[in-house]
């Protein structure tokens, strides 16, 4: 079994991974093309956990876990441990179809699982090749779908990743509360067979390129993947402006009882009960009458931190304009590369045929007058057609005025992914590439499979690699979040002062790996990161000022770049 360091091991394993002591200064420069691969949804855990060792160095995965601290407990005070795991996902489920093994009577309702209160392995209940993926491509079912009613590749149900629940979940880098604060409860302590995974296998085999895997790197906001794609760009929570507080129905503040909570889970109701409301914004500082008062130390006022469409197409279709975040006017890191005349994109799966870019690489919906290709939404209206599993809200310089429609830099600088593709092939890569792809190839739980994902993440690294550009080219793959799933490693914060914190974040640990061929070999990271760490890297390269605090004051994730010895400060 795994499980066995001490706590105390722990917090000094992180202490010493404060800073680099710093890589050959010149190294960043000797790449000319940066890449941004951002995936979705997976805590370091979760799905690096298994990763092993590097050229002889450990990764701080599941073997340094010490599960016994951050068990999943109740939420008495942490008093009492569950003995067993609360699951419901349909193929994780007792009796059926898993054959109870384990009875919980810990809380008011008891129940039965096929799982103990630990860590388990996803692959060795819901195999790759398990017909459990959305049937009709892009439905929607809470639960996921039973062995035999979905599509091939072995997906599993969603789970609640947002930002006053993840707050709980971490509960002050205790860690554990994932399970408790978790509408898929169980399904929180699952993780994969790294080994197994397409890109591992890449990795490890003849001819690839050598890499650096950071293994002390943080999404840089609690919540789901629309904060965390504007703090990716723009290293900030944006402001809905002129947002309504009224209790009306227009009113998208967040309703938090006394335990920071918004919401009930399986495992957990809110003292507040249906009053607690879990929305697009903050909670209000000034909440109206009929609402309760906003608990001290939780944050309030006007900010977007969960999922909101934006102003401009694409938006979910029938997406009334009060209901879509205003326009916003904040410095991006697009601006500031454009500024210094650094030619840059964000190549977004699908995004042609969202976006109604007709006969553009990428457009599959002919000629008109309605949407032509079978996995468009099926509410689209003609030219914009975006795919079922096209998710609005992972494209955050749409949300801003700069790149409105009809704007010259959203025609230069928002593209689709099959022009990446064509670029890699031609040696014609910006000198800076975000990369999203489409969410049936992202590796979001819920709607897309993991294997599938990771494959399609070899095939944007072979591009790269095997292309005219793949000598000059750093390519750094990370996720947007953890969704949903636990991890080990408290973040950064007051307590273990690893790197630098606030009141968003940052959240939960997540995979984050670099790649190139100029690697002399691969080792491992272990500086403290976060998602800004990736724009103080394209910061320094390109001498660009920094959008916000914290993207001044992170470390660099060029702390990557250099020797074993300069991985880590001691």
């Amino acid at each position: 079994m795994l499980l066995k360091k001490s706590l105390g091991s722990l917090v000094a394993f992180a202490a010493f991974c404060v800073a680099s002591s710093g890589a050959r200064a010149d190294s960043l420069y000797d790449y000319d093309h940066i890449v941004v691969i951002y995936q979705e949804n997976h805590s370091f855990d979760n799905l690096y956990g298994l990763w092993g060792a590097v050229n002889g160095k450990q990764v701080n995965g599941l073997p340094f876990a010490d599960f016994w601290h951050t068990k999943q407990a109740r939420f008495d005070n942490n008093a009492t441990l569950y003995h067993c795991l609360l699951q419901n996902d349909v193929n994780l489920t007792s009796p059926t179809p898993l054959a109870t093994k384990c009875t919980d009577s810990t809380g008011a309702t008891p129940f039965v699982s096929a799982f103990g209160n630990a860590p388990f392995k996803i692959d060795s209940y819901i195999a790759s090749t398990d017909t459990t993926c959305p049937n009709p491509y892009g439905a929607f079912s809470a639960n996921g779908f039973l062995k035999g009613a979905g599509l091939p590749g072995g997906c599993t149900r969603d789970l609640v990743h947002r930002f006053y629940n993840e707050q709980f979940q971490i509960n002050g880098g205790k860690q554990n509360r994932y399970v408790t604060g978790s509408d898929a409860v169980g399904l929180a302590m699952g993780y994969y067979d790294t080994t197994q995974l397409p890109l591992y296998k890449y990795l490890r085999g003849p001819r690839a390129p050598n890499y650096v895997i950071a293994d002390n790197f943080f999404q840089a906001a609690f919540g789901g993947s629309f904060l965390n794609h504007q703090w990716l760009i723009a290293a900030t929570t944006p402001v809905f402006a002129g947002a309504a507080n009224d209790a009306g129905s227009t009113d998208f503040h967040s309703v938090v009882d006394v335990n920071g909570m918004p919401t009930s889970t399986p495992l957990y109701t809110s003292p507040l009960g249906a009053t607690a409301k879990d929305a697009q914004l903050t909670a209000s500082c000034n909440p109206p009458n009929g609402r309760p008062a906003t608990p001290a130390g939780v944050v309030c006022g006007d900010y977007a931190i969960n999922t909101i469409q934006p102003f401009y197409q694409p938006y979910s279709p029938g997406t009334a304009d009060a209901k879509r975040l205003p326009p916003l006017t904040n410095a991006t890191i697009g601006d500031r590369l454009s500024a210094r005349q650094v030619n840059w994109a964000w190549f977004a799966g699908g995004w042609s045929n969202a976006n109604g870019d007709k006969n553009a690489l990428g457009w599959t919906n002919g000629a008109g007058p309605s949407c032509a290709d079978p996995k468009a939404n099926t509410a689209a209206t003609f030219p914009n057609c975006p795919d079922r599993l096209f998710q609005f809200h992972h494209h955050p310089f749409n949300y801003f005025a700069a790149y409105a429609p009809g704007t010259t830099a959203r025609a230069d600088h928002l593209r689709d992914e099959a022009e990446f593709f064509d670029a890699a092939k031609r040696g014609r890569l910006p000198e800076v590439s975000f990369v999203k792809p489409l969410g049936a190839e992202n590796e979001h739980p819920g709607y897309t499979s993991e294997t599938g994902g990771s494959n399609h993440l070899v095939d944007l690294v072979k591009a790269i690699v095997e292309g005219p550009n793949g000598h000059d080219t750093l390519i750094i793959i990370t996720y947007d979040e953890f969704g949903g799933a636990w991890d080990h490693v408290p973040p950064p914060s007051a307590a273990n002062q690893i790197g630098p914190y606030d009141v968003w974040g940052p959240g939960t640990r997540i995979p984050t790996i670099l790649i190139s061929k100029k690697m002399q070999r691969s080792r491992i990271d272990h500086v403290a990161h976060d998602t800004t760490s990736i724009l103080k890297l394209i910061e320094l390269r390109f001498h660009l000022a920094p959008l916000s605090t914290r993207d001044a004051r992170v470390q660099s994730l060029d702390s990557a770049l250099g020797d074993d010895r300069d991985s880590t400060h001691h």
